[in-house]
Parts: structure tokens; C-alpha cells; sequence
């Protein structure tokens, strides 16, 4: 049973302690409600670049030798992630330096320089990260499918950016960006696993309250009604990269229905016993990877489904993934596979959960996309609480005949009606 305690700071940040017995680990999260979808049109890519910059220096440890040396001296893990929901900075380390890891996480993230001459040097690094993205048929697709489910729509738009953003961003602009978005009141502050040499009080206080009491931002755009494409990148290519997303209608408030479509999508293609890897890929053997994820933004869902595979049996299995979830919205699912895909799903959260990042990161999305419980032992319950009927319900409730379509690879999309 974890021990949670969570207090706001003075400039509006909540401060999430989670004591987890039996490990000599800490991690440290910072994250806000600054992801990608918070990006005006001309921002795309910003908040990504954002994220790169800041681990160039901060005030005290002022350029990037001495934020990566000072992480490897105490044996620690850096690094930080953007999402279309979020972004967020991290640092595992044995519990003996957490006040020193707090230290550094809380100077170059909460105070950075945000150097010019550093910005221009970056700038390339990132244009190189586009292009190595985009020589990935794989990639391509994942950005082709957001899309085609969203049009340009922020959801739709690439975390990333496109070059010739990142090419005009400023710094005025950058900052800008950080001065209207890292708010504390839209963003946490988790201290996750060995919080015994997490100081009390002033001493822990004074590092989170580095980062700036910024004023509540305005609300991201809403995510628009479902009108999806079909959207090919053609390559002549003997692999193809097809991926299939529907909008269920499910309400990603409640948080026993976003459980309950977790469980459908494991069932449906999310381990080796799926209906989707069995037939797919076991027994008609048109595919090395198939599979489908649930995902829940902070107002919609979505269910993605993906495979790579030879050019010539897309057509077959593009028919026969489509008929897959079809059954599944007519007939239901079958007792015996909900009952399976209920445990899958529970054991990879509890397996997931021995590692503290892993809590820490499952904390900052709960909280700040939904509102939600941080505790991890409330999630596994609601796993292992979903019903057969509550997955026979969503599967009625992913509507077959309605889906965003992309592909790479040697094919026209007249082949996807």
C-alpha cells in the first residue's frame, strides 16, 4: 500500500509524495499540461524544442556538461519526454541523492538559461531528429494516422513539427511559449518510491519553487467530431505500414470505462493470445507485427490499430482486421477472453509498477490529463473490477464501419473503401 501525500506550493504547483516499500530507488517528475496539442498553429513543434533546450543549463549548473556529469555522479537516469498531452522531466536515482537529484532537475527545468547560441545549435540537432523520422516508413505512418483521425486539427499535428518551424522559432517565442503554459496550477511535481531522504518542509520547498508561478493558461482547443480520411504515403517498398483508428464512444472521464477499453484492445490486439495476432498473424500468417492500443487524450478516445507487413497481403489483411473488429461490435467477445485479457492487462500494470518511473509517469497523466487518483494500487484495482459485460459494452460501442486509414507503402487509396 503506498504512502500519498500531496500539498501545493506557493507558486501553485502540487507536490505529490508516493512512498513505495521495498526500494532504494527515487524518481523525480516535473510535468504540465504543455504538450503539443497546447501548441498554436504556428508553434508546432515548439514545445518539443522546449523540452530539448532546457538541458542545456540552468543557473547554477550552467551548461550541459554540468547538468549530464552531475546526473552521472550520483548514478542517476535524466531524461524527459513530450506528448501531445504533456511534457515532462525526469531523474531516477538511489534514494541517498534525491535532495541532490532535486537540486539539479529543479535548477535547468525550473530557472533555464535557454542560451541563444545553444538554441541555434539544437535547432539542427531536432531537424535531424524530423529527418531520421521521416526515413522511418513506420513513423510516417503514425503521424499519416493522427491525420487522418484529426486533420490539422493540434491532435493531428506532429509532437515533433515540421522543419520549417524550427527553423523560425525564436527565443522570445520560446519563452513565450514556457511564460503562458508551464503553469504550476496545470502541471505536478511527483516524488515516487525511497521518499525517506526527501527533506520536509522549507529545504524541499524553496527547489520546486524554482520553477515560476505562472498564471493558468487557456483551455487546449476541443478535439473535433470524428470525419476521418484515408491518407497513403506511397514508397516503393516490399513492406507496407497500415494502421486503423476508430473513435469509440466512451466517456474518457470515467475511468471505468477508459479500464474497460484498455481490456477490449488487449483483447482485440494487445498480447499473442489477441484476436488480432492469432489470426493475423499465427493463422493466416499475412504479418510479423499486428496490434492495437487504447488511448484516452483528456476529452476523446481513440483505438489504433497497426501492423507492418508484406506489400502484397495488405489488402487481405486490411479486409480481415477490419471483419475482426466487426465480429467483436455484433457478437461480443467471449467470456473466456475477457477473463484473460483482464489478468494480461492487471499484470503488465503490476509489473509495470515495480519500477518507480513507471508509477511517477502513470501519476502525472492521471492527474493532469484527467483529474485522476494517483495512487497505483487504484488502477490495478479497476483493472481487475472490469466486467464481462462492461467489455462486451465497448466493444458495441466501437462503431465498425467508421475509421481513419493510412498507409505507407506501394498502394492508392482506392484500395482502402
Amino acid at each position: 500500500m503506498p504512502e500519498i501525500r500531496t500539498e501545493t506550493l506557493a507558486n501553485g504547483l502540487p507536490l505529490h509524495r508516493i512512498g513505495l516499500e521495498g526500494t532504494k530507488a527515487t524518481t523525480i517528475l516535473v510535468a504540465f499540461d504543455a504538450g503539443a496539442r497546447t501548441e498554436r498553429p504556428e508553434e508546432n513543434g515548439m514545445a518539443h524544442f522546449l523540452e530539448h533546450l532546457v538541458f542545456k543549463g540552468g543557473q547554477k549548473y550552467d551548461d550541459y556538461r554540468k547538468v549530464n556529469e552531475t546526473a552521472e555522479r550520483m548514478g542517476g537516469s535524466l531524461n524527459a519526454y513530450t506528448s501531445h498531452d504533456l511534457v515532462a522531466f525526469h531523474i531516477t536515482v538511489r534514494a541517498e541523492a534525491t535532495m541532490e537529484a532535486l537540486d539539479l532537475l529543479s535548477d535547468f527545468v525550473g530557472r533555464p538559461l535557454i542560451d541563444a547560441e545553444e538554441l541555434d545549435k539544437e535547432r539542427g540537432v531536432v531537424i535531424q531528429e524530423i529527418a531520421r523520422y521521416a526515413d522511418q516508413p513506420s513513423a510516417v505512418a503514425e503521424e499519416l494516422i493522427d491525420r487522418a483521425a484529426f486533420g490539422d486539427h493540434p491532435l493531428g499535428r506532429p509532437v515533433l513539427g515540421p522543419e520549417e518551424h524550427l527553423r523560425t522559432f525564436t527565443r522570445d517565442g520560446i519563452v513565450a511559449f514556457r511564460d503562458r503554459r508551464w503553469a504550476g496550477t496545470r502541471g505536478g511535481a511527483f516524488v515516487v518510491g525511497n521518499v525517506s531522504h526527501l527533506a520536509e518542509g522549507a529545504a524541499t520547498h524553496e527547489l520546486f519553487e524554482r520553477f515560476p508561478d505562472v498564471a493558468p493558461p487557456e483551455s487546449f482547443e476541443p478535439a473535433p467530431a470524428f470525419d476521418p480520411k484515408v491518407l497513403v504515403t506511397q514508397r516503393d517498398s516490399n513492406q507496407s505500414h497500415l494502421r486503423l483508428s476508430y473513435r469509440p464512444d466512451v466517456d474518457v472521464s470515467n475511468p471505468k470505462e477508459r479500464a474497460a477499453l484498455s481490456i477490449y484492445s488487449t483483447l482485440l490486439g494487445g498480447s499473442m493470445g489477441s484476436r488480432l495476432f492469432d489470426e493475423i498473424r499465427e493463422q493466416r500468417g499475412l504479418c510479423y507485427s499486428v496490434y492495437s492500443v487504447a488511448h484516452a487524450y483528456a476529452d476523446t478516445p481513440v483505438l489504433q490499430i497497426g501492423s507492418g507487413l508484406e506489400s502484397g497481403k495488405c489488402a487481405e489483411a486490411f479486409t480481415r482486421i477490419k471483419e475482426i473488429v466487426a465480429e467483436l461490435h455484433a457478437d461480443g467477445p467471449k467470456e473466456e477472453e475477457v477473463e484473460r485479457a483482464r489478468a494480461y492487462t492487471a499484470g503488465r500494470l503490476v509489473l509495470g509498477f515495480e519500477n518507480t518511473n513507471a508509477v511517477a509517469r502513470t501519476a502525472a497523466n492521471q492527474t493532469i490529463v484527467y483529474g485522476d487518483q494517483i495512487d497505483p494500487d487504484v488502477h490495478i484495482a479497476r483493472m481487475d473490477a472490469v466486467t464481462f459485460d462492461e467489455v462486451a459494452d465497448i466493444a458495441r460501442r466501437v462503431d465498425p464501419t467508421t475509421l481513419a486509414i493510412a498507409c505507407v507503402g506501394p498502394h492508392e487509396a482506392s484500395e482502402f473503401g
